[in-house]
């Protein structure tokens, strides 16, 4: 297994900067766009693509199954999209909600929303129900622009939640033939403070929320990560296989591609057995990644094509530190370019000097505090914050200010949640991460685990209390606790739930075609618990935390069910189910798919 660092030295950055000398004329262009960062600066993404289009019109930009479209003809069709936009009134602060799968149309309806200045609401397809409905009213789209392969989630959604204007992609394709390919007037004045995405997270609690991303901030991953860390060249490839509304998507991995001004290759999904297939096909340099897709591909069996790529960089977070070299090693990637960041959080970490496993560097304020169980920063007597020294593991949080500001979630209460003010001194704030780390010297983080209620699971937040309602709701259930538990093998923690119940137990397969009816399946608890009572006292957080540590093995005589998948339901827990989860699916790696079957 390969260690953690504990600690960097210098002898660890002269080693990266010696990586870096080819790129640091580049670099140095995309380093004061990180540290000097001015909401009033006439920059914005569509002007930076526009500026591509303009200056490369004939370089590819979108791959697609091998197929390259270049910068000037996905330009042209952008700003036709953008002209039935702009005629069905979508103007600067409007939202254009999107609901689609990877592909370029996908790309470029949320490049003609930006260039508007409207914001592009990133739905997430996996989402149905109460739940897409919800996100709709988040929005409170202008328009909706959805993808027929979709079309589940699109009929799941009542017809009060859909916006006036709705085209599916032939109508929009239809409608827009004939408009003009000439750039948005509003397109060159917009400033960097204008906003750009709502980027749909589970959050702490309860239902989704909608985390607002500026063009400002998206600049930051531009600069910072895809400028100073990826260091795209203008013949590179950057391969996408998670979806668009993922922020490793859509600020990383397309940033990246635009500060190289580079060409991006898109995959309808990800695919473990055909990964390196489709990097091949579509003759791709990098890559982006979270750390279960990683596991996936390590667990596929060895074949020629693990190394007959071009693959020199890979982008993303999650990388498990013991599965670090043998990964780079197999697969023969030349750099691992670590990072890690949060949809909501106004900073980020990246391995810009490529120290191995670890989280990576931020130049930009923040502090490694001690901390609450429940997931709150720990007040002295004098109600002050306290530092926990170099190497110990405490909450990151992070300052705010107006050269870093957070964009928060379209809802202010539920942003303020998240600030801590008067931390160190009257009048300063902070932004509660939710995450334990550790610093480990020069700016240097390694991550070590999630705080609060939501767990991560398949690379997707799940919040306990949207898994409860869905449990509580089905028949028979009296009431619900969920927690996610650690499975050997397995990235994030999986979905687990304590449940009571008035009589008999449910029917084991109603009851999980119930839960997959209410919830992404990312989100269907792959162990329930049968408990006598649950404590609703003022202790009832730490009988969560019992429960959470006793998982699915220290129970007692309590019944646990498992989840087979769709087709079986729950079964009676066995003891190779765990390894079951762990290994990865026969076919298909879907990332936020069924976890099992």
């Amino acid at each position: 297994m390969n260690a953690v660092p504990t600690k960097v030295g210098i002898t660890d950055l002269l080693k990266g900067v010696a990586t870096m000398a080819p790129d640091l004329p580049s670099m140095a262009r995309h380093a004061p766009g990180l540290i000097f960062r001015s909401g009033d600066k006439k920059s914005t993404i569509g002007q930076i693509f526009a500026k591509l289009a303009t200056d490369h019109p004939d370089r590819p930009f979108i791959r697609w199954h091998g197929e390259s479209t270049s910068y000037g003809e996905c330009n042209r069709q952008v700003n036709r999209y953008a002209a039935v936009l702009a005629e069905r009134g979508v103007g600067v602060g409007d939202v254009v909600g999107i609901l689609s799968k990877n592909n370029p149309t996908d790309l470029l309806v949320i490049l003609a929303t930006l260039k508007l200045g409207a914001v592009a609401g990133m739905l997430n397809y996996n989402q149905r129900g109460n739940v897409i409905d919800h996100s709709m009213s988040l929005l409170d789209a202008k328009v909706l622009i959805w993808d027929p392969d979709c079309k589940e989630a699109f009929d799941s959604m009542s017809a009060s939640a859909r916006p006036e204007h709705v085209f599916d992609f032939p109508a929009l394709d239809e409608t827009a033939a004939s408009k003009s390919t000439t750039d948005p007037a509003v397109t060159a004045t917009l400033p960097a403070s204008t906003l750009a995405f709502y980027i749909f997270t589970s959050g702490t609690t309860g239902l989704p929320k909608a985390s607002v991303m500026s063009h400002n901030r998206w600049l930051a991953n531009y600069s910072g990560i895809g400028g100073l860390a990826v260091r795209l060249h203008p013949s590179d490839t950057m391969y996408v296989a998670l979806p668009l509304y993922h922020n490793n998507a859509l600020s990383v991995s397309l940033g990246a591609v635009l500060a190289g001004g580079a060409c991006i290759a898109l995959s309808e999904q990800f695919s473990a057995s055909r990964f390196w297939d489709e990097i091949i096909e579509n003759r791709a340099t990098a890559f982006t990644y979270i750390g279960e897709l990683c596991r996936y591909l390590l667990a596929q069996p060895p074949k020629a094509t693990d190394r007959q790529h071009s693959i020199r960089v890979a982008i993303g977070n999650g990388m498990r530190p013991e599965i670090w070299d043998e990964f780079e090693e197999r697969f023969g990637v030349g750099r691992i370019v670590e990072f890690y960041g949060a949809s909501e959080l106004n900073l980020a970490f990246v391995n810009v000097f490529g120290v191995k496993r670890t989280a990576g560097f931020c130049p930009l304020p923040f502090k490694v505090v001690e901390y609450n169980a429940d997931g709150t920063a720990k007040r002295d007597s004098r109600g002050r914050l306290t530092a926990v020294p170099k190497g110990e593991a405490g909450l990151l949080i992070s300052e705010i200010s107006d050269r870093v500001p957070v964009d928060g979630y379209t809802d202010s209460a539920e942003t303020e949640k998240k600030v801590i003010r008067d931390a160190f001194k009257s009048g300063d704030s902070y932004f509660n991460s939710g995450d334990l780390v550790r610093e480990i010297g020069f700016s240097h983080i390694t991550f070590v685990d999630r705080l609060g209620d939501t767990f991560r699971w398949k690379g997707e937040n799940v919040a306990t209390t949207q898994v409860e309602s869905a449990v509580d709701s089905a028949d028979g259930v009296s009431g619900s606790v969920a927690f996610g538990v650690e499975v050997a093998g397995c990235d994030g923690k999986a979905g687990m739930v304590a449940v009571t119940v008035d009589g008999d137990k449910p029917d084991p397969k109603a009851f999980a075609d119930h839960l997959y009816a209410e919830l992404p399946a990312y989100a269907v608890p792959l162990f329930v618990r049968f408990v006598g009572e649950i404590e609703v006292t003022s202790t009832f957080k730490n009988r969560k935390v019992e429960l959470r540590k006793e998982a699915y093995s220290d129970v007692g005589d309590d019944e646990v069910w498992v989840l087979k998948g769709r087709k079986d339901g729950y079964v009676p827990f066995y003891d190779d189910y765990p390894a079951d989860v762990a290994a990865p699916p026969p076919r298909r790696g879907r990332v936020g798919g069924a976890p099992v079957g």
